[in-house]
């Protein structure tokens, strides 16, 4: 069938940006109906978040293929973002019209999708562009099964909730090898968002020195949050103690800074974890570095480990519970910040992407212009 809207077929707006100059951005229109077939649904996108961890998505595009999830023209790449949408139309006899879900889209006004394993929690998109990836980027979780779901709250839910996973799935992965028999953790790019969840991961179980680092400019404000044990800047590293036995979780994606905490631990460096990519503009191979090989952390394939060894409902529980700890801790101090049109959230972007946005702010984009 053909979905129309007060008489007009639906416009759909995406914002793509070219794979290999992520600076290059354009904004595609298509004015034509949607046409849904067999157990397809249409989900008209409201709100999502734009952080540092989109960043992270488009440079792991082609290894991790993040690429694959909205497929785009070739030589353009539409970035995941974590958000809420509502279901304006559905051909699945288990997918309502009016439900409010939360996922990953693109940065776009529109998504239609093949609903499938479905469940009273949520759904999935089962076409076909999606095997081989990780099943958690498919996954719609309805709002009316959300326990810890809050209207007032969802800005911050799209802001904090799946980058939190990944820094508390990533202490838990430390746990699990006894931190590495480190004293302390390193944690790069300090001020972001992935980086201060993990640092409160590290503090509310207390086994382990958080050390944050971060540019000169963002050190007040890491020093302002009191989840890091102590703060510094990249170009101090060299004062800290070479003979303790350390971890680096790194979300910078830098390869100097990185080179620079290899080098000045060598083998006292137990375990060296890469995650995010916040400095593209240092970005690249880091060569042969002293001490353990740096290793990639994926959180999708940790998080299928621990909730089969766990079971489903107390990893959710253990989750959870820590997950409604760190949104009163961020009430305290992030600021949320609202852009609408395609116009506002591409300069957002590129705010973002050049790394010059506020730290205490939280940026929440929609290109679905209010009528």
């Amino acid at each position: 069938m053909t979905i129309i809207f007060d008489g007009e077929a639906i416009r759909a707006s995406t914002l793509e940006v070219r794979k290999d100059n992520w600076s290059d951005t354009r904004v595609v229109t298509d004015e034509s109906g949607v046409q849904l077939g067999e157990n397809e649904v249409l989900l008209q996108i409201d709100r999502l978040a734009l952080t540092a961890n989109n960043i992270s998505y488009a440079s792991a595009g082609d290894t991790l293929g993040y690429w694959r999830f909205f497929p785009a023209a070739d030589g353009w790449g539409r970035v995941p973002a974590m958000g809420w949408a509502d279901v304006v139309a559905s051909n699945h006899p288990e997918v309502s019209v009016g439900e409010r879900v939360w996922g990953f889209f693109p940065f776009s006004t529109h998504l239609k999708i093949l609903a499938g394993r479905v469940s009273q929690q949520s759904f999935s998109d089962v076409s076909s562009h999606r095997e081989g990836l990780a099943p958690v980027y498919a996954q719609f979780d309805r709002a009316s099964a959300y326990l810890i779901y809050e209207q007032a709250r969802e800005d911050q839910d799209s802001l904090l909730r799946g980058l939190y996973m990944t820094s508390w799935l990533v202490e838990d992965f430390l746990q699990m090898n006894d931190f590495f028999a480190a004293t302390s953790c390193l944690i790069t790019s300090a001020s972001s968002k992935t980086s201060i969840s993990l640092g409160h991961c590290v503090k509310l179980r207390g086994s382990l020195n958080s050390i944050a680092l971060t540019s000169a400019g963002n050190v007040a404000f890491c020093e302002s949050l009191g989840c890091y044990d102590r703060v510094i800047t990249y170009e101090q590293v060299h004062s800290l103690d070479a003979a303790e036995s350390v971890v680096v979780v790194d979300m910078a994606g830098s390869a100097s800074i990185l080179s620079d905490v290899h080098h000045h631990y060598a083998d006292n460096l137990k375990h060296s974890c890469r995650i995010g990519a916040t400095h593209i503009e240092s970005a690249g191979s880091v060569g042969e570095l002293p001490g353990p090989t740096p290793e990639f952390f994926f959180a999708p394939g940790h998080l299928q480990v621990r909730s089969k060894e766990l079971g489903a409902a107390e990893f959710m529980m253990r989750l959870g519970t820590a997950y409604v700890g760190f949104r009163q801790f961020c009430d305290g101090w992030l600021r949320v910040e609202s852009s609408v049109g395609a116009e506002a959230v591409a300069a957002v972007y590129q705010r973002v992407l050049a790394g010059k946005s506020d730290p205490a702010s939280g940026q929440i984009i929609s290109l679905r212009v209010q009528p």
